[in-house]
């Protein structure tokens, strides 16, 4: 299923994962069917929004008899290409490298095969069953390896030099934790999501500071009414 010739909008794409954790979390409680309205009060997402999202791949559910969890979300996996190992490899295994390493996402297909630093007091350390490599042995281990998916979490300054070798060895999809935007800088044909963690903290930091001002402001109101 090629996503744009079908006309699937990213906003879409954006919420197939949010769905597909949902329904896990449902499974491992023990539910086995779901309706529109029941998954809408758990997402806070409307129930149209979530059947117009679905039927754009055919829809998955029967009225009056709801969403087999089980299916859906095997479907929901299908189309997000969770059927498949992805093998992907980690370059730099600081402290963020190293969780990334250790969090477990073999469970949806991405399966570490390699890391790399060039730290040589990293050489040899184990994440997981994996050793860390220095980086100049990065093409010859692209050449001897199936890999899929790189991922990125080395200062900005280095990023896009790394990402340009990735890309001459045949790399297609980047994970970019370093704090530039390199899709902006690399070929159309490379798949690159940009994760920035400070952009989510200061999200975080102005909903905040919005939640306390409008607490402040209701309570200054109760007490102009109450004098």
């Amino acid at each position: 299923m090629i996503l744009k010739e079908k006309g699937i909008s990213k906003a879409v794409i954006s919420r197939l994962p949010r769905y597909y954790r949902y329904l896990g979390d449902l499974l491992d409680s023990g539910v086995e069917r779901i309706s529109s309205g029941e998954l809408s009060e758990r997402m806070k997402v409307t129930a149209s929004q979530i059947r117009q999202d679905l039927n754009n791949f055919g829809g998955f559910g029967q009225q009056g008899y709801g969403y087999n969890a089980r299916v859906l979300r095997e479907e929901i996996g299908k189309i997000l290409g969770l059927d498949k190992v992805h093998p992907m490899i980690i370059i730099g295994a600081g402290h963020l490298g190293q969780a990334l390493g250790n969090y477990g996402f073999d469970k949806n297909g991405f399966k570490v095969v390699g890391a790399f630093d060039i730290n040589p007091d990293l050489a040899g350390m184990k994440i997981r069953d994996v050793s860390v490599q220095m980086l100049d042995e990065l093409p010859e281990f692209l050449d001897q390896h199936v890999v899929e998916i790189a991922t990125l979490t080395i200062p900005k300054e280095a990023a896009v030099e790394v990402a340009q070798i990735l890309v001459r060895n045949g790399i297609h999809a980047i994970w970019n934790f370093a704090h530039t935007d390199l899709n902006l800088l690399l070929p159309e044909d490379v798949v690159v999501e940009n994760v920035h963690l400070s952009e989510s903290l200061m999200r975080l930091s102005y909903n905040l500071t919005n939640i306390v001002g409008a607490e402040a402001d209701r309570k200054k109101k109760i007490g102009a009414e109450k004098r």
